[in-house]
């Protein structure tokens, strides 16, 4: 059995946020206006596992954890449901906002960091840096997610982003956290 974990306390986690406007047929953060968010360091990297991480989530009890893998290098977005990221292996260089979009956000993220996407936020692998990166994925309870790729067609999906409900607790925090600062 895995160790019980306590994230990184909530007076010394660092958080970056990141709006990305809206970029061909992809809605990044225009539609809801909440940003990308990512907690540095959100977990101790010496002792987290995934079972770890997920028995966490579980016990804070706003999102399910659903899969355990890489990130996809195809650029996608999600139009029915927001996503929480847990890295618990590796190191890789992710894109949000679209490879070819100038106001893309690049990213550095490791093994303890943890990524909310709001739903509509474009994201791709860009480089595992040292082979075998893998994130828990979770989406809040009762949601199921989609793949939109930014292609004609799904306008009718991005159209129903504006009707999600945002988190009322922050899926690593609970009563506390960055994703209820906004």
């Amino acid at each position: 059995m895995d160790p019980k974990i306590a994230p990184t306390p909530l007076a010394s986690l660092r958080v970056s946020r990141h709006s990305i406007p809206a970029h061909g047929l992809i809605p990044n953060t225009s539609i809801q206006n909440q940003p990308l968010f990512h907690y540095h360091g959100a977990f101790p990297a010496a002792t987290l596992t995934a079972s770890s991480v997920e028995s966490h989530l579980t016990s804070v009890g706003v999102v399910e954890p659903q899969w355990r893998f890489t990130m996809y290098s195809t650029t996608h977005f999600h139009s029915t449901t927001h996503e929480l990221l847990c890295i618990t292996r590796g190191k890789a260089k992710l894109c949000f906002g679209g490879e070819d979009n100038p106001a893309r956000v690049e990213k550095m993220v490791e093994k303890g960091d943890v990524l909310v996407l709001p739903a509509g936020v474009g994201h791709g692998l860009l480089e595992d840096v040292d082979g075998g990166f893998e994130m828990v994925g979770s989406y809040p309870k009762g949601s199921n997610w989609d793949m939109c790729y930014g292609k004609r067609g799904e306008e009718a999906k991005v159209q129903n982003i504006s009707k999600l409900p945002w988190f009322e607790k922050d899926p690593i925090y609970g009563e506390k956290g960055p994703v209820l600062e906004v």
